[in-house]
């Protein structure tokens, strides 16, 4: 294969990865808690095995997620969450595990299960938050999840449980395909004491509209120059042969 289509060929295959990457933080400008995800371009070493491939490829891959704090929003809601830096809630994931989220945009489901406007269940202590029936409920700045039971006096307080939250650096977590943030295996984090959230906000995702807006341009005219690299390649080397067809 001539080298220039090669060169073109892995370029513009790394540079739709790299779109793909873009477009998903867009679709997820206004998700609660949403973190960017980052790409990385590396080498393909060649093998020095003989008899192995001889061209270099250029891989892109998605090289974790931008850690910079997304704005806050006040939204008086009880229910709403937004976590101190690097500190995560935990949630249960659809194969039953724990997993970990920013989003703080909490809801109720009819049976009285706390879930993230997702649909995941919340985990405490030892599991889904359940509330019972109640007037009102509050979340305290260190995750304990109050109630005022039906019928009660607004101060006949009750506590249900406290919201599991872990003390991590994003870079210390894997980002999966459903968007939660995972330990790697055989590690296991411990709950965050202290101050781990103020209630009635949420945390904004950190998606730059007008940066991400530039970089799809950018991306798309780049991969438009190597789709003409890949046709002049193919129209030089069409002239080749035609030279060298006899007459």
């Amino acid at each position: 294969m001539d080298k220039g289509i090669y060169v073109a060929m892995t370029g513009a295959a790394a540079t739709l990865k790299a779109q793909t990457a873009v477009s998903h933080n867009l679709a997820n400008i206004d998700t609660a808690g949403f973190k960017a995800m980052l790409v990385r371009t590396d080498p393909y070493y060649v093998d020095p095995t003989p008899g192995a491939a001889s061209r270099v490829d250029a891989t892109s891959a998605i090289g974790g997620v931008d850690t910079s704090s997304g704005p806050l929003i006040q939204t008086g809601g009880a229910l709403d969450v937004a976590l101190a830096p690097d500190r995560w809630l935990a949630v249960q994931d659809s194969a039953g595990n724990e997993a970990y989220t920013r989003a703080g945009d909490l809801t109720l489901t009819p049976n009285g299960i706390l879930t993230t406007a997702s649909g995941r269940p919340v985990l405490g202590a030892s599991g889904p938050l359940t509330l019972p029936p109640h007037a009102s409920v509050s979340v305290g700045a260190d995750g304990t999840v109050s109630i005022v039971p039906q019928g009660e006096a607004p101060d006949a307080q009750a506590v249900i449980g406290r919201l599991r939250v872990v003390d991590a650096s994003a870079v210390a977590l894997e980002r999966g395909e459903d968007g939660l943030m995972r330990a790697p295996a055989g590690t296991t984090l411990e709950p965050a004491a202290g101050k781990v959230l103020t209630s009635g906000a949420i945390e904004g995702s950190n998606v730059g509209a007008a940066q991400s807006l530039v970089t799809m341009i950018a991306l798309s005219r780049q991969f438009e120059m190597q789709v003409r690299v890949l046709q002049t390649s193919d129209e030089n080397a069409r002239s080749a042969n035609s030279l060298l067809r006899p007459s």
